[in-house]
């Protein structure tokens, strides 16, 4: 199968991964979690697919329509050429709303000569658990399970159904379309309404992409991961994914197979704080929207992570049915994790609030809510924040004193400090600020190892961790301490292998980790940077631009030797940290302007 060579649509309500050669192998429908109406991914023979056969001589290319997230495959022989452009509908409606239906999309362009080909549709609903039947209506192609929980989704076309369903070839003598739909559609379509959704498509990607903020270098690189990260976020709710895939393995053939489709408070804050740079200020309110819906104001049971509609219960259970990426069992659904203590989310959540409250502090509508969840938050830090957790790795059976939970405990106490300093309660900022210096001398006592010379992973402990990088970052300590250098240059030593970045190398509940870890790559890239390194910065950064795959998309983690993209994908994580990086090593600083209050309200979302 490659090197994860695909490309990802969606609309910020499902996705899609479409293959280098125009295969839809992965779409759940109608949401990011429902089951797969294609899982090829998972099952190379049983999952299903919507791919295209052509003749041996057709070169085959992909590539992103300019700044959107149209992908478009071209195929070629002499004269013969065509075009498929692969999209689900998002645009703005004249009523006011975001239209995003669960809609896929395969615009057929005829460009030249007399090219032929085969569509084959093969969907296998419910996970492919059990046999799709595959039916031709008078309006279109009904698919539906024939056992279990009932499924269908419709298909729409201007070529021959019978000829489709056949598996034989069709001409295409000029523009042709195919429109997957979970619902019925109540209008008649033809390939002008096709064209129209494609303009109207294509029109929100452009402007969208006009509010991101240009920078001097990597511009490319950093506008296709924003345009990553948008697709991840859910538009009912304003939740962000952590990926679009289930059970891609962090090494293939082992077990480390999680399912990524929900929205981890850490990995969303930190996306959140960086579409805010970039220019696009909506997102976060409409993610503080979904936290002040899913977090219990005055209750310490928040969790590290939610599902995109802010469910709690995210049972974890394995489909043995499926074979697995590459024979990579078990494949799971739904993920253990959600019951997990870490005590570092609250931390990035407190400094994703306190950045927002810097910002438009004077025009919250939801002002009064926040203050109540940073109180609430700042309560469980204070009565928890010296107790072991599961970290940000998420050991599962491992709790112990990490340093990087109790920096973000300390960054807790302090964003709070500071939002109450905005807000005017002085002497709330007083008591917590108390609290705040306690955490960094016991950090500073207990987390730095003087035989080490580095903060290590945890407290009495010889271990390097990569999140420690962070320090720096959330201001714990400054870039020209001795002691973050030194951190810097440890964790350098330890962990990185061929130009890339171990979370940690010692064993965890699963073995000893065997590939890397691509945010922790673009956290020591930007250390290095700060610590003055900036030559090794550089080269370090284009190192790893390089192993992106062919439409500049990361997974999860890269394999040190083959170079494979590993892990679910796209990786909200991966492109969030690349942005940063990017942005640091372009030597522009982003800073706060007057008019954004006045941009409250203006930018789409």
């Amino acid at each position: 199968m490659g090197n994860l060579d695909y490309g990802v649509i969606g609309n910020c309500r499902s996705a899609a991964l479409v293959s280098k050669e125009g295969s839809i192998d992965w779409c759940c429908l109608p949401d990011f979690t429902s089951p797969s109406v294609f899982a090829r991914l998972l099952d190379r023979e049983n999952g299903g697919s919507f791919h295209i056969e052509v003749d041996n001589g057709y070169s085959v290319e992909q590539m992103y329509f300019n700044h959107t997230n149209i992908l478009v495959t071209s195929f070629r022989k002499g004269e013969d050429a065509f075009e498929i452009h692969d999209f689900m509908p998002r645009y703005k409606t004249e009523s006011g709303y975001y239209y995003t239906p669960p809609d896929i999309i395969r615009y057929v362009r005829h460009l030249s000569g007399d090219p032929e080909a085969r569509f084959v549709f093969k969907p296998r609903l419910g996970y492919a658990q059990h046999e799709t039947a595959v039916l031709i209506e008078p309006e279109y192609i009904r698919c539906h399970t024939t056992a279990g929980s009932y499924e269908s989704v419709y298909l729409y076309t201007d070529f021959d159904r019978s000829k489709i369903l056949q598996g034989e070839k069709v001409a295409i003598a000029k523009d042709h379309f195919f429109l997957l739909s979970y619902n019925q559609k109540l209008l008649e379509l033809d390939i002008f309404k096709i064209r129209l959704e494609y303009e109207r498509t294509k029109v929100y990607w452009l402007n969208w992409i006009n509010i991101t903020r240009n920078f001097t270098r990597y511009n490319e690189a950093i506008q296709r991961s924003a345009l990553v990260l948008k697709l991840l976020t859910y538009n009912k709710t304003g939740a962000i994914l952590a990926a679009v895939t289930t059970s891609l393995p962090e090494v293939l053939g082992g077990t480390r197979n999680w399912d990524y489709r929900f929205c981890w408070i850490r990995d969303s804050s930190m996306i959140i704080t960086t579409l805010t740079a970039i220019g696009h200020y909506n997102s976060a309110q409409r993610f503080l929207n979904f936290i002040t819906d899913v977090i219990p104001y005055k209750d310490e049971k928040m969790q590290i992570m939610y599902g995109i509609r802010g469910e709690k219960k995210l049972v974890e259970r394995e489909l043995p049915w499926l074979h697995g990426f590459e024979g990579s069992k078990p494949v799971r659904v739904g993920n253990a994790a959600h019951k997990q203590k870490q005590n570092d989310i609250y931390g990035v959540l407190i400094d994703l609030i306190y950045q927002y409250f810097k910002l438009y502090r004077h025009t919250l509508a939801n002002s009064e809510d926040l203050w109540t969840i940073v109180r609430s938050l700042i309560r469980t830090v204070k009565s928890n924040w010296m107790k072991k957790d599961t970290s940000i790795w998420e050991y599962r059976t491992q709790p112990r004193h990490f340093t990087f939970s109790k920096v973000l405990s300390w960054v807790a106490l302090d964003r709070g400090v500071r939002i109450a300093h905005l807000l005017g309660k002085h002497s709330v900022a007083e008591e917590w600020t108390a609290i705040r210096d306690k955490i960094r001398k016991d950090i500073l006592k207990k987390g730095w190892n003087p035989g080490v010379q580095a903060f290590t992973q945890s407290y009495e402990s010889d271990n390097m961790d990569a999140a420690n990088l962070l320090m720096h970052q959330y201001g714990f300590i400054e870039a020209n301490d001795p002691k973050y250098i030194s951190t810097v240059q440890k964790t350098k030593e330890a962990l990185c292998r061929n130009g890339l970045m171990y979370r940690y190398k010692n064993r965890d509940d699963f073995g000893e980790p065997k590939t890397s870890f691509t945010v922790c790559t673009f956290w020591m890239i930007k250390s290095l940077y700060t610590i003055g390194e900036r030559k090794e910065a550089e080269s370090m950064f284009e190192n790893v631009l390089a192993h992106a795959n062919h439409l500049g998309l990361f997974s999860e983690g890269i394999d040190f030797d083959s170079r494979r993209l590993l892990g679910n994908f796209p990786q909200g994580y991966s492109h969030l940290a690349l942005i940063d990086t990017a942005m640091t090593l372009s030597g522009k600083e982003v800073e706060e302007e007057d008019k954004l209050i006045e941009m409250l309200g203006t930018k789409q979302t």
